[in-house]
């Protein structure tokens, strides 16, 4: 025990990894309130549960777009340089959100428009993020830097949906001048951040004949390896059709009546979940049988999302949430070393554009779908129907990717650039 503590602060005494976290945790913090922010605000306009589907698939559509070029610029451009320019996207974002507040919107499009800027930011961004992560620390730091590198990102999705909901209250202009704020001081973290240097092509890596066929060599990489493919399209599917979060200001409002507040909370749940699940995981990685664990957390995510629907309780809602971060975090940290350890670093950004690109269309296609399904029969059947889809999914993997359920343990380490 001892011993994994002091590898956690080995991994933050490295300068640059540091300065990473710090700067990233600012922007997820920024974000996360920037999101409750707007899901009030979009709800209070139009009372549509599909207007929240809408701010999802606002994100999502110029993201699917430029996610596979971003992973390729991520490959060939510095890395630092693509991630403060999405800092300064996201400073503009957030500036453009509070000018609209201070106008009077009375019409959701603008707010649509500004998240679709959101979108091309983090499409450019993930890649270049994941990518830097594996070169900031040595390698036998990796898990610990890929857990301490989420448990804060699950700290900032904790305390900053609930200080969102507080802040709204006090005025939107209040919660998105503090969102702006908070990203400024993240770029200026990020900014002290050394690049570390491109990588050399890899013998690992595939021989491209062209352009179009270089953006897609990342595909092609994991379609290639059954065990990546599985993980990533589980969590692309089970989070698709269980995705509950984009109807969360609709059951704060309608269904549970606890008002900006009680949203923050709502939202900040899942992530006390996860932080609790990524600090057991730095320090108690799971060693064997991690195939059968990824199918544990989404189907617990899964019967999680179908107790959400039926609940009529705030605090046992709370409750569910919070089960559904630590699952979710479960499967998300063994996919992420997964896909890290099996993909070499001259590949790392184009590997990560696809895995960014799943999650994208999980999280943001989900709430969509959410929205869609929500206008169509209610926003309790439409979180009841997407649990139960998910479970289904759950089980279905297991038959169609073996290869991924029957995994026991993890590549010893990442493949040489």
């Amino acid at each position: 025990m001892l011993q994994k503590h002091g590898a956690l602060r080995e991994a933050l005494r490295h300068r640059d990894f540091a300065y990473f976290v710090a700067g990233k945790t600012l922007l997820s913090f920024a974000v996360q309130v920037l999101h409750v922010a707007v899901g009030w605000q979009v709800y209070a306009l139009t009372r549509d549960p599909l207007d929240l589907g809408l701010i999802g698939l606002s994100q999502f559509l110029p993201f699917v777009v430029f996610v596979l070029p971003a992973g390729q610029l991520a490959d060939r451009v510095d890395r630092k340089t693509i991630v403060m320019a999405c800092y300064t996207l996201h400073l503009l974002a957030s500036g453009a959100l509070l000018a609209l507040v201070w106008m009077g919107p009375t019409r959701v499009w603008p707010i649509f428009l500004v998240m679709m800027v959101l979108g091309v930011a983090r499409a450019f961004m993930s890649p270049a993020l994941q990518s830097l992560l594996p070169n900031l620390v040595p390698r036998n730091f990796f898990s610990q830097a890929v857990a301490l590198n989420s448990s804060t990102w699950q700290l900032a999705a904790i305390t900053g949906p609930a200080l969102g909901g507080l802040l709204y209250l006090a005025g939107a202009e209040v919660a998105f001048g503090v969102s702006t704020a908070l990203i400024a001081a993240g770029f200026l973290l990020a900014l002290k951040m050394k690049a570390p240097p491109m990588p050399e092509r890899s013998l690992d890596a595939p021989v491209v004949d062209s352009r179009w066929h270089e953006v897609l060599a990342g595909l092609k990489f994991v379609w290639q390896r059954p065990k990546v493919l599985g993980a990533m399209s589980l969590d692309l599917f089970a989070v698709l059709f269980g995705g509950a979060t984009a109807l969360l200001p609709a059951v704060a409002s309608d269904l549970l009546n606890v008002g900006p507040a009680g949203l923050g909370l709502l939202r900040a749940a899942p992530g006390v979940g996860a932080t609790v699940v990524a600090l057991v995981l730095a320090s108690y990685p799971p060693v064997r049988h991690c195939g059968r664990w990824v199918f544990f957390s989404v189907g617990l995510y899964g019967l999680s999302t179908v107790a959400f629907g039926w609940s009529t309780h705030f605090f046992f809602s709370l409750g569910v949430l919070v089960v559904m971060g630590g699952a979710d975090m479960l499967s998300v940290y063994v996919r992420q070393l997964l896909v890290q350890l099996e993909t070499p670093d001259a590949l790392r950004g184009r590997v990560s554009a696809v895995n960014s690109m799943f999650i994208g269309a999980s999280n943001e296609l989900g709430e969509f779908e959410s929205g869609v399904t929500a206008s169509w029969w209610g926003v309790r059947p439409a979180i009841l129907v997407g649990g139960f889809a998910t479970l289904a999914v759950t089980a279905v993997f297991t038959r169609v990717f073996p290869e991924l359920f029957r995994l026991d343990r993890m590549p010893t380490r990442a493949h040489d650039a």
